[in-house]
């Protein structure tokens, strides 16, 4: 046991472990040693060893809910010396090591429970009446407890869901950017991606469900044109030839911040509303423009008010048949429409929403016969969008990447990708794994790709050995789940899941100006 891991139970009568957040075992007491045997022996014991898959998850995601937590008593399995899983009463209390947070772990047998309590103080969180004992804190107990199963379970399947999500996008994002766009399955491909993102979407939602801390995330620099561009291909594709579309992007589109999959869904509406304002089987134009805009002072525009202040702007025209004008103070409406069932008149009540949320405005003018112009807002920075990996022959690459992943899906997907786009790619499947590959006489390696959230060794603690003996390397973390605690870092995070692009422009610029370091 190392010196700072002591932690004063090591005579105790009963098992006790000391383990970090990533499950490993950073000191045992003589009772476990004769429990467990030679399982924990060693420089790097991890729980896994000893860990049965009766417990429901891995030991690392286990021990990822209880950062922070009082002390709780909950049933686990445990496999022993003689091979056999037995249960244990276990009384988990947040400690501290040296390293980070860590946790103490008491077993007790089914005979050992009464004596318990005298031999360890257990604080479970006060009831509504500050009451820290009797019925109101028991059930209080076991009500947190209960509530972190759900958190515990919540947390494993958006980290599974977006996993595969990942390999999903990713895949179709890479034939995307393969077929002609004439191809008879760039329609069904598209559809597929984005299905995907509306998936991811809702994985994304369940991971902020589990999380414990609730910090409002800063939405990630977008490029709008893509944005754009993209929606406006699947109409293209999906209505022929008799819409003649006119697209007129910025050139130098200042940088905005939004989530894409919401603002994409936003714009599909925009974009389909123009598409049905053309009588059945009839043609017309749309015209389709982005541009920067500076105001000075607040500016009014149709139904909306603008503060001083940088936008980017994503301006829909159509030659359609317009809005009649006593329609018009309503069209923000939830359930307000013109049109015939199965509409239901959410359509641009949910623009408006997105857009909002994003800081943004949308403003909307027509007449009846003519058409109808829908202007959308989002908040800028007087920064130009990099456009200078945006192409697909700019996003090759050459250099020695390492990925690593616990998800083999993921680490097919990333090998596939990388390597049609110039790079040598290396995959393990733990951080152990990685670090000996490292460690080999002559390995080359420019950038390590990890997972944060894996069993055994994660992430982080991948990351700092990579620094102790080979500080030069660069590192990209990637998780569906778990943010680098260094928020500079997240400059440099991979966010699960990502298209393609998203992969191949990430370790574009990691290589270019060199990745943070997970703190």
């Amino acid at each position: 046991m190392r010196p700072e891991a002591a932690f004063g139970l090591e005579h105790a009568a009963w098992p006790a472990l000391l383990v970090n957040a990533g499950a490993a075992v950073l000191g045992s007491n003589a009772a476990a040693k004769t429990l467990f045997g030679t399982t924990l022996a060693g420089k790097a014991p991890q729980l896994d060893a000893i860990w049965p898959d009766e417990n429901g998850c891995a030991a690392a995601d286990f021990f990822m809910i209880w950062e922070s937590s009082p002390a709780v008593n909950t049933d686990l399995k445990f496999r022993t010396a003689d091979g056999s899983v037995k249960g244990y009463s276990t009384i988990i209390t947040p400690a501290a090591d040296s390293s980070g947070p860590a946790f103490l772990l008491q077993l007790f047998t089914a005979e050992d429970i009464p004596l318990a309590p005298k031999k360890i103080q257990v604080n479970p969180p006060p009831n509504r009446s500050g009451a820290t004992n009797g019925a109101g804190a028991s059930g209080d107990l076991a009500l947190k407890q209960k509530l972190d199963c759900v958190l515990q379970l919540a947390r494993t399947v958006s980290l599974d869901f977006n996993n595969a999500l990942t390999g999903v996008l990713a895949h179709t994002s890479l034939l995307l950017g393969k077929v002609e766009p004439a191809h008879p399955w760039r329609r069904s491909l598209l559809e597929v991606e984005k299905s995907a993102a509306r998936a991811a979407e809702i994985a994304g939602e369940l991971a902020q469900f589990s999380r414990r801390e609730k910090e409002a995330k800063r939405a990630p620099e977008g490029n709008l044109n893509a944005v754009v561009l993209r929606c406006v291909e699947f109409f293209q594709n999906a209505q022929g030839t008799r819409i003649v579309w006119k697209l007129a992007p910025e050139r130098a589109l200042f940088v905005s911040r939004f989530d894409e999959a919401k603002v994409q869904q936003a714009l599909t509406k925009v974009l389909e509303n123009a598409v049905e304002a053309f009588a059945t089987g009839a043609g017309g134009t749309i015209s389709v423009q982005t541009r920067n805009v500076e105001l000075t002072e607040a500016t009014q525009d149709r139904n909306v008010r603008l503060a001083a202040g940088t936008y980017v702007c994503v301006e829909i025209s159509d030659t359609g048949t317009g809005i009649e004008a006593d329609a018009m103070p309503r069209i923000f409406e939830p359930f307000f429409t013109t049109k015939r069932p199965p509409h239901r008149g959410l359509g641009l009540a949910l623009v408006y929403g997105i857009i909002t949320n994003h800081g943004g405005g949308v403003a909307i003018s027509s007449q009846a016969g003519t058409g109808t112009s829908a202007r959308v807002y989002l908040p800028a920075e007087k920064l130009l969008v990099d456009q200078s990996v945006g192409m697909p022959q700019e996003l090759r690459g050459t250099g020695t990447i390492l990925v690593v992943d616990d998800e083999n899906l993921v680490l097919t997907m990333a090998d596939t990708i990388l390597t049609d786009f110039g790079y040598n790619v290396l995959t393990v499947n733990s951080g152990q794994k990685a670090l000996n590959l490292l460690n080999q006489p002559g390995a080359k390696v420019d950038l390590v790709i990890t997972d944060l959230v894996m069993p055994g060794m994660g992430g982080r603690e991948l990351t700092e050995r990579i620094r102790q003996t080979n500080p030069g390397l660069k590192v990209l973390p990637t998780s569906g789940y778990v943010m680098p605690e260094d928020k500079k870092a997240g400059l440099d995070y991979l966010q699960k899941p990502f298209t393609c692009t998203t992969l191949l422009r990430k370790v574009k610029t990691v290589l270019t100006r060199g990745g943070d370091m997970v703190d």
